[in-house]
Formats: structure tokens, C-alpha cells, sequence
């Protein structure tokens, strides 16, 4: 039997929802169709958001054969098989579209040899991957492509599209009435997480159970769809574009001192159960947000840390939860990111020396003829455990690569060893 999301698969671009930044009156799919001039296009979103549904527009109001393939169970053999099969029938139509869904499941052989087919120019390659294609897609046909990025679908379109749905269901069945309670509607648009085919199967299976034979109709009701309806499934992949995302969103949250928002991103991450991802961004940030700001910082996440991996999920959500709040609400510092990242530059950039003999290893019979630690100062032997000497090679030794964070411990510091130093 047909799923209803395919019986309602949009037919027109106007009957689309979502996607307002690329389809719309004006914008650049819309004026891509009516000029007829369609390149080659790689689709780039999560499922459910129009990627297919557009594919089957565009190809039949530019009049263009249509072939339609899945990567995963297919190979370039049998891409190729399927164009030259289709080919006696371009007299009659203006070329080949071939939509090709999960590109992403081509390897980067596969994905060269697929140039061959779209460089002919007889077939227009219109590709879908829910993956980042600057990660997946192989940088030759990257070039040969336009990409398009479709974004979860707002859930006001989605409730516009299924209102649109259901005054398209009425005419498909025999039914004395269909009535459907508009709560229920914005009910399944609230939880489908920007997915029409998520949201449009929760309708099918609402209408299913609403039937009432009795009377000869279907009542679709809030408390049905809420009985009926899956928890809401997050966008999340842990190999995929997406995680990386949220692992930003969550250090950059961190860093900005928005306990809120970097709560909200380690809900996700928690949902997920992407346990390891959450440990390294709060160790990193421990030390290269806060850093020197609070130097116990990285000891009390730590803690947290220990404690989350000892618990597991779901009591794993308290310390990793404690240190998130901990780590954002700490004063910030990144001295010790900028100090570290400065030294490795000058490694990598600058000619840096030898180190000087007085520093070098001393413990060995012969290592005062080479001058090897004679002149070395054992700063405890002096006041204040501190006697000035060089420490850096001759042609660096005036580098300064710590600069002090403006903030009240690094200060106290500063103050402390400018004060001894002079």
C-alpha cells in the first residue's frame, strides 16, 4: 500500500513548504525552473525536508526524463545501465535528470567514474545526501555542482503542509466525513522535528486508528495522535554533520558564558548518549576557555568527568550537567591557548636555536668538558626561589609568548613576579 506521504508528494514547487531561502517566488530554485535552466545540484539536508519532492518537480516541468536510483544498492554499472537503457527515449524529451539519493554511499572511485556520465551533457545529476557534501562528495563533481542546503522545516510550514494534506485526503476516500482537531495538527508539527514525512506518517497512522466504521467516519482527535505518536527523534548522528554542529554550539556556548544554551546543547548530546564527545569539549574547554582564570578548573571537571563515567547514563546527566554550569559561569581565559599555539607556530615558521649549554643535560661523566650545565643557577639556592638567567635559545631570548589574561588571578600573578623580578 502507498504511504500517504508519497500519495501527497507535492506536484508543484507553490504546494512545497519550507525551504523559503532557496524556493519562492523570486529566489533562485523558482527562477532556476522557470528559465528551464537546471544545473547539476546537490541536495544537502536532513530527510523529510523537500529534496526528492523537488527532484520530481523540477523534472517534469522542464520535461526531462527522469531516473530515479538509490546509492546504497546500486554502483556506477548499474547508473550507467539505467541512462543507457533510457537514452532511445531523449528524442522525445529535453535530457536525462538522474536523481541520486545518499551519494554519499558512492566511494570516491565510484564517485569519479560517475563524472563520465554527467559530463556528456545529455544527463543532468541532481544528488541527495543528508551528509555535509564537502565531507562526503568527491571535489571534482563538487565543482561540476551547485549546492543547496534544506534546513529542518519550521513547524508553522509543517502545520500549513498538513492542513494542505488533509483537504487532499478527503477527495482520496468515500468516507461521510473526515474531521481532524486542529490541536492534533499542531501537535504533530511540534514533534516531528522539521520532518513533512515524519509529520505526514504520524497523520496516516492518526486517520488509521480514527476510523469509525459505525458512522462511516474518521475523527482524528489530539488524544489519539498523542497516543500514537513516537517520542520525538532529534537530528542528531554521531559520525555525521550534524554532531559536529552541536559539539560547537556547546564548546562556543561554554566559552560565551551561556549556561543556558550550553545546557540546552548537552540535552541534545545526552539524548544522543554521546558520552565521549561531551567529555573532551569540557576538558578542552576546562583548559583553553578558562584556563589560568581558575586554575582549578580543570580539576573539578575532571572530578565531574570521573564521576559521569563511573555513574553511566541516565545518572551520568548530573556531573556532566554540574560541570557545564560550572565551566560557563567561571571567569574565561585563553592565555594558555594563545601562549601554546604561539610556541608551536615558532617551531614550524621561525629557525629557533639550540638550547643553551648551561640548560642541557648535565648527568653524565664528560658533561662539564662540553660545557654542559656549568653555569647553571639552581634558583632554590637563591631568595625567593628565583635568580634571573637566560632559559630560551640565543635567538629567541627575548620571546614572550604568555601574555597574562586580564582577570583576578592571572593579575595576582603578573603583580607577584613583576614585583620579584625587578
Amino acid at each position: 500500500m502507498q504511504p500517504l506521504a508519497d500519495k501527497l508528494r507535492p506536484e508543484t514547487i507553490e504546494d512545497m513548504v519550507g525551504q523559503s531561502h532557496i524556493i519562492g517566488k523570486g529566489k533562485i530554485i523558482n527562477r532556476l525552473i522557470e528559465n528551464k535552466t537546471i544545473p547539476n545540484m546537490i541536495l544537502y539536508g536532513p530527510p523529510g525536508t523537500g529534496k526528492t519532492t523537488l527532484a520530481n518537480i523540477i523534472a517534469n516541468v522542464t520535461g526531462k526524463k527522469y531516473i530515479k536510483l538509490n546509492a546504497v544498492n546500486c554502483g556506477v554499472k548499474e547508473i550507467k545501465e539505467a541512462i543507457d537503457n533510457n537514452k532511445r527515449d531523449l528524442f522525445s524529451y529535453n535530457g536525462i535528470i538522474l536523481m541520486l539519493d545518499e551519494i554519499q554511499a558512492l566511494n570516491k572511485k565510484q564517485q569519479q567514474s560517475l563524472l563520465e556520465v554527467i559530463e556528456e551533457g545529455s544527463v543532468t545529476l541532481i544528488a541527495s545526501t543528508a551528509d555535509n557534501p564537502y565531507f562526503v562528495v568527491y571535489k571534482a563533481i563538487l565543482s561540476r555542482s551547485t549546492i543547496f542546503e534544506f534546513k529542518p522545516i519550521q513547524k508553522q510550514d509543517i502545520y500549513l503542509g498538513l492542513k494542505k494534506a488533509v483537504n487532499k485526503l478527503k477527495p482520496l476516500y468515500t468516507y461521510e466525513s473526515i474531521n481532524v482537531e486542529d490541536e492534533a495538527l499542531r501537535y504533530i508539527a511540534e514533534t516531528c522535528n522539521g520532518d513533512m514525512r515524519s509529520a505526514l506518517n504520524k497523520l496516516e497512522l492518526a486517520f488509521n486508528i480514527g476510523i469509525d466504521i459505525g458512522s462511516n467516519s474518521v475523527n482524528i482527535t489530539l488524544e489519539d495522535t498523542m497516543s500514537c505518536s513516537s517520542v520525538k527523534i532529534l537530528n542528531y548522528d554521531n559520525k555525521g554533520d550534524d554532531s559536529y554542529s552541536v559539539l560547537s554550539a556547546f564548546h562556543k556556548s561554554l566559552r560565551g558564558s551561556d549556561e543556558n544554551a550550553a545546557l540546552h546543547y548537552l540535552a541534545r548530546l545526552i539524548k544522543s548518549q554521546d558520552m565521549q564527545s561531551i567529555i573532551r569539549r569540557l576538558l578542552c574547554v576546562a583548559s583553553e576557555d578558562v584556563g589560568l582564570a581558575v586554575p582549578q578548573a580543570i580539576t573539578i571537571t575532571n572530578a565531574c568527568v570521573e564521576s559521569a563515567l563511573k555513574l553511566g547514563f541516565p545518572e551520568a546527566r548530573l556531573p556532566l550537567a554540574q560541570a557545564t554550569v560550572y565551566l560557563a559561569r567561571c571567569p574565561k581565559s585563553n592565555s594558555v591557548a594563545e601562549a601554546i599555539d604561539m610556541a608551536l607556530y615558532d617551531l614550524d615558521n621561525i629557525e629557533t636555536g639550540e638550547i643553551p649549554d648551561h640548560l642541557k643535560d648535565a648527568h653524565y661523566s664528560g658533561a662539564a668538558k662540553l660545557g654542559r650545565g656549568v653555569e647553571y643557577k639552581y634558583p632554590h639556592s637563591y631568595p625567593n626561589n628565583y635568580i634571573k638567567q637566560q632559559y630560551l635559545p640565543d635567538v629567541i631570548k627575548d620571546k614572550k609568548y604568555y601574555k597574562a589574561g586580564n582577570n583576578k588571578n592571572e593579575m595576582a600573578y603578573e603583580q607577584y613576579w613583576n614585583n620579584l623580578k625587578k
